[in-house]
């Protein structure tokens, strides 16, 4: 059963950084790219990064230059650098796992929907 936990939300002022963890189990971590999402109070979800297999990363417009992520497979970890957050980065952040190994910057809401992912860490980011 895959598993994935988000860990490292908080709360910080405006141009604070923040790095999340989500810790994976129960599949071939390696094997597969991986995603983060998140979603804002009365929004919808929103693509936020993704890594693939082989490492090579891709940012939604609004979080390149400020959000850096990277993975660990020896450690089942998928990590997210949050740099210079501004009020509206505040959401639920969620991991998921994608079904193969490439990640792209281009799939449509729809294919992150029904993907697997954690119960979500908080970042809030107020002054």
């Amino acid at each position: 059963e895959v598993q994935l936990v988000e860990s490292g939300g908080g709360s910080v002022q405006p141009g604070g950084s923040l790095t999340l963890v989500c810790t994976a189990s129960g599949f071939d971590f390696s094997r597969y790219a991986m995603n983060w999402l998140r979603q804002a109070p009365g929004k919808g979800v929103e693509w936020v990064s993704s890594i693939s297999k082989s490492e090579l990363t891709y940012y939604a417009d609004d979080v390149k230059g400020r959000f850096t992520i990277s993975r660990d497979n020896a450690k089942n970890q998928v990590l997210m650098q949050l740099n210079s957050l501004k009020t509206e980065d505040q959401a639920t952040y969620y991991c998921s796992k994608s079904p193969e190994s490439q990640a792209s910057a281009f799939y449509d809401l729809d294919y992150y929907s029904g993907l697997p992912r954690g119960q979500g860490t908080q970042v809030t980011v107020s002054s």
